[in-house]
């Protein structure tokens, strides 16, 4: 009995260092070879024209290369997002761009969701840090996620690829987090492809305004946040009741 559970121990012992190591090179690993084997490669995400340039090289093939990008972004967060989605609205219009990023935006957070509740908490705890997931997975676990998920999808410059892996460890469900996460996601990527739609055709009177209401927009909701909360949390209640 006693060789067992010795040989269970060991077994899980060595099942979490094969975890750690899977997260690590998926995280890190990847991030890091990349940098050093491929120098320029990060560097092409780092404005709309390089991005464009990127994408134009792949020609009709461009649309899945977009798609991937996207998938990519989330699961690598060192790629920021907001160049990709302006320079999809300005290489091929809003509603393809719009479509595709947001049909990459969900595949991206449901495979590290997956990949987060497959390696499990001391994974993500290595990668993370095991006092900050802690907090933010007792949050997810309280009634209260559906609010928090979504005002922190909501809010420009959040980390929101560190929210689906923290999700991944906690008792929320991918169908429920995927759905409320998209809708957080929405607003600013419609935003930023629209503002690169817009680029594009030279409608640079309607970029202006564009960029006038989203500020006013964004000072309006931080002014009645308390209100959005108690409204956010209203449909909460009858969604899960």
């Amino acid at each position: 009995m006693k060789d067992k559970l010795k040989a269970k121990k060991t077994a899980k012992k060595w099942l979490s260092i094969l975890k750690l190591l899977v997260l690590l090179i998926v995280v890190v690993g990847i991030p890091v070879y990349i940098y050093f084997k491929y120098p320029d490669f990060f560097e092409q995400f780092q404005s709309m024209e390089s991005v464009n340039a990127f994408l134009e090289q792949y020609h009709a093939e461009s649309f899945f290369v977009y798609y991937g990008l996207q998938i990519i972004q989330i699961l690598l967060p060192v790629i920021p997002g907001q160049f990709i989605q302006f320079a999809g609205g300005y290489l091929y219009s809003f509603w393809p761009a719009y479509l595709v990023a947001i049909a990459g935006a969900a595949t991206g957070t449901a495979l590290s969701f997956c990949l987060a509740r497959i390696l499990g908490k001391d994974a993500i705890h290595l990668i993370f840090g095991e006092e900050r997931i802690n907090r933010f997975v007792e949050k997810l676990n309280s009634k209260k996620a559906f609010v928090i998920i979504l005002v922190l999808f909501l809010f420009p410059g959040f980390p929101k690829d560190f929210v689906s892996y923290a999700a991944g460890i906690s008792e929320i469900k991918l169908k429920s987090f995927l759905m409320v996460s998209l809708i957080g996601r929405t607003p600013a990527m419609m935003g930023t492809i629209m503002m690169g739609s817009m680029l594009r055709t030279g409608s640079y009177v309607g970029l202006i305004i564009l960029g006038v209401i989203t500020v006013i927009l964004f000072i309006w909701c931080i002014w009645k946040r308390n209100v959005f909360l108690e409204y956010v949390d209203r449909l909460y209640e009858k969604f899960v009741k």
